[in-house]
C-alpha cells in the first residue's frame, strides 16, 4: 500500500521541522534531509503500531484518505500552493 501526503518543512532556530498536516505528525532534524527522513520514520512507526492494534484503517479514514485506482491512498484535498504573503494593516 502507498500513501500520498503533504510534507511541510519549517526552520525553527537551528533545526528543521517536517510536518504532515493530513496526519498531524512532525519530526525534526539538523538538516532538511534529516527532518524529512525522520518524518517518514515517524509515520511508518505510527502506521505499524496502529496496524498491530487494528486501528490503521480507522486512523486513515478519520484523516480523510481514500484509495485510488492504483491502490494509492490520497487525502480528499491536495495542496496546490504554499507561499508566504505580506500585506499592510
Amino acid at each position: 500500500m502507498k500513501i500520498k501526503v503533504t510534507e511541510e518543512v519549517w526552520k525553527e532556530g537551528n533545526m528543521y521541522v517536517s510536518y504532515c498536516p493530513e496526519l498531524d505528525m512532525a519530526a525534526c532534524g539538523k538538516s532538511i534531509e534529516e527532518s524529512k527522513k525522520n518524518l517518514k520514520e515517524v509515520i511508518s512507526i505510527n502506521f505499524v503500531e496502529c496496524q498491530k492494534m487494528g486501528t490503521l484503517n480507522e486512523l486513515l479514514q478519520d484523516a480523510g484518505f481514500t484509495e485510488d485506482q492504483n491502490n494509492v491512498l490520497l487525502a480528499r484535498k491536495e495542496l496546490v500552493s504554499f507561499s508566504p504573503i505580506e500585506f499592510g494593516i
